[in-house]
């Protein structure tokens, strides 16, 4: 499950995402160059080929490691896009276009907010939307909404199946896991699952702390949110489904932060921040380009190994046994790097070589913790995760 945010104001733009994933499906930053393509070819998308066209456009994105397309991304034209699941009474076929697939290809395809509208909804008139979305279950189907901006704007776009509604976004806009526009919420809604996923207090939140926001450092708190606490609180039902920074926690329904990102879009130019991590709360977020790609090596994957996103994740596995205790120096130091960093960005290659130093510095200080003031049940629950990522 996710959060995505626009605000827009006289000569700003402001967006801002949480990725909301199962927790050992790490997610990748993805420099793709523009480039040209032969009449005629086609495209190999998540699930199914499509025809490509002939000219698509320098794209970085953050995409779940086995998906062709991206939770959210940016273009050369300064266009962003991030997307939600929603749940609707409309049926998911087996196959098809899935909503990161969407994403991905608006990007690519796209230069400003309204032209992403149209090859969004045209190609789900095309090819329809479909196939597995979800990477622990096969079944985990589902369609997609749409937060959509450019430098003049933001529009938020809804789909049910083959139908869909646009809105344009006038001040602050938060997308969550439920439908939104109102007269297309009531005819496709499916309320039981938009229900479980908690969307409506997630949104409200987000809403809320997103109208009064000064800049991209009060949209990191945002995204940062812990429902109004310190650190994660955990339900049985749904695990941490009520808060904006998500940790896990349920068998029966839940997600981790998997990635993080916020834009300032604006006349002075363009700024984007990505964590290329899980969980916002414990990391630190770094200024990366379309034009400036970085070989993040090793890539990583579904089980445990030295990539930036498991190393990260090896920590916040440990911090969150006792985050009082174990998380609360950390976040001082990382936010005393942030404040430095938005006031005088580093390059990206420094700021992720920084991120990496300061990792290795926190898991020597965390150690192997021996308490664990979580529930009976989240402790269960990511023991299994463990045992699943091949983590020791």
């Amino acid at each position: 499950m996710c959060d995505t945010i626009a605000i827009v104001s006289d000569g700003e733009v402001l967006f801002a995402k949480n990725s909301d994933r199962d927790p050992n499906e790490s997610q990748i930053l993805d420099w793709q160059e523009r480039a040209a393509h032969p009449a005629g070819s086609t495209l190999t998308c998540t699930h199914i080929e499509i025809p490509q066209v002939e000219q698509t456009w320098a794209v970085l994105m953050s995409r779940p490691f086995w998906m062709w397309g991206a939770e959210m991304g940016t273009n050369e034209h300064g266009l962003i896009i991030g997307n939600e699941a929603v749940f609707t009474r409309e049926s998911v076929p087996k196959t098809g276009l899935t909503g990161m697939d969407l994403v991905r290809l608006a990007l690519e395809r796209s230069r400003t907010a309204d032209e992403a509208v149209d090859t969004i909804t045209s190609l789900i008139a095309a090819h329809g939307q479909g196939g597995r979305c979800g990477y622990e279950r096969a079944t985990f189907r589902y369609h997609s909404s749409f937060l959509i901006a450019d430098r003049d704007g933001a529009r938020v776009l809804e789909t049910a199946g083959e139908h869909w509604a646009v809105e344009t976004v006038h001040g602050t806009r938060s997308i969550s896991n439920g439908l939104t526009i109102p007269e297309f919420a009531a005819r496709h809604s499916d309320r039981l699952k938009t229900a479980v996923s908690a969307c409506k207090t997630r949104r409200a939140l987000t809403q809320r702390r997103s109208a009064s926001a000064a800049g991209v450092e009060t949209l990191m708190s945002v995204l940062r949110d812990h429902g109004g606490t310190d650190w994660p609180t955990y339900r049985r039902l749904n695990g941490t489904q009520h808060m904006p920074c998500q940790h896990g926690g349920s068998g029966i329904v839940s997600s981790l932060s998997t990635a993080s990102w916020v834009t300032r879009l604006s006349d002075a130019g363009v700024q984007h921040w990505a964590t290329a991590t899980s969980s916002p709360c414990l990391s630190i977020f770094k200024p990366v380009a379309v034009d400036t790609p970085l070989q993040l090596a090793p890539v990583p994957a579904g089980t445990a190994d030295d990539s930036l996103w498991w190393t990260h994740e090896r920590l916040q596995r440990r911090v969150m046994h006792d985050p009082e205790n174990l998380g609360r120096d950390l976040v001082t130091e990382r936010d005393a790097l942030e404040t430095e960093w938005l006031s005088d960005p580093p390059g990206s290659a420094e700021a992720f070589t920084e991120h990496r130093r300061r990792l290795d510095t926190w898991l020597d200080r965390v150690g192997r913790p021996t308490a664990d003031t979580r529930p009976r049940f989240a402790r269960r629950y990511w023991a299994k995760r463990d045992r699943l990522a091949e983590l020791s």
